[in-house]
């Protein structure tokens, strides 16, 4: 159903009829003007504004914190590998700053050899995530592991580096052409 009915359509033709924004409108003229205000509804003019003024703001920043599993993600190892206290504990952004900056022994030693979730499995074949599943590598693998796949070269990982290349070069072709387009764009202009 449209058009203008109900509460909000009041609200609508009393600000419609003829009232300066910001001001107060009353259906008389006079000293016996009768406001249009809805009982229960108070003046802007009423209205305290606390937020108006910074004094009362703090410079408080609150720790932003992550899940263990985001933070393994984020550092490119494989949460289950890790230690007990970095699986059950939270990450704030200055720790996982810091396991970045400055990784500790066990960070070192899972990014070198493994156990390596599946995102960087992919990338040390040269492969897809999804082609590691067609490939039926669904577990985490070690760095050995992943060496002896490379060396071994079974035919879905041919397969899958081929179809990798082929995306590759696909995204190359579409970014080239959007580049020459845009190109084109900015010298009619």
């Amino acid at each position: 159903m449209r058009g203008t009915s109900g509460r909000r359509s009041s609200q609508i033709r009393t600000h419609l009829a003829g009232v300066t924004p910001g001001t107060y409108a009353s259906r008389n003229e006079g000293e016996s003007a009768e406001s249009v205000i809805p009982p229960g509804y108070r003046l802007w003019s009423e209205v305290s504004f606390p937020a108006d003024s910074l004094d009362g703001m703090k410079s408080h920043q609150s720790t932003q914190t992550m899940k263990p599993a985001t933070a393994a993600k984020k550092l490119g190892v494989y949460l289950p590998a890790t230690p007990a206290e970095f699986q059950e504990g939270v990450v704030s952004r200055a720790e996982l700053n810091e396991l970045q900056a400055n990784p500790p022994a066990w960070l070192r030693e899972l990014r070198q050899n493994g156990p390596h979730p599946r995102p960087v499995v992919a990338a040390k074949l040269g492969v897809s995530i999804a082609g590691l599943a067609r490939g039926g590598v669904t577990e985490a693998l070690t760095t050995e592991q992943i060496e002896a796949l490379k060396d071994e070269q079974p035919e879905w990982l041919e397969k899958e580096r081929a179809t990798q290349a082929e995306v590759r070069k696909e995204a190359a072709r579409i970014k080239k052409q959007h580049a020459e387009r845009a190109e084109k764009a900015e010298r009619a202009q």
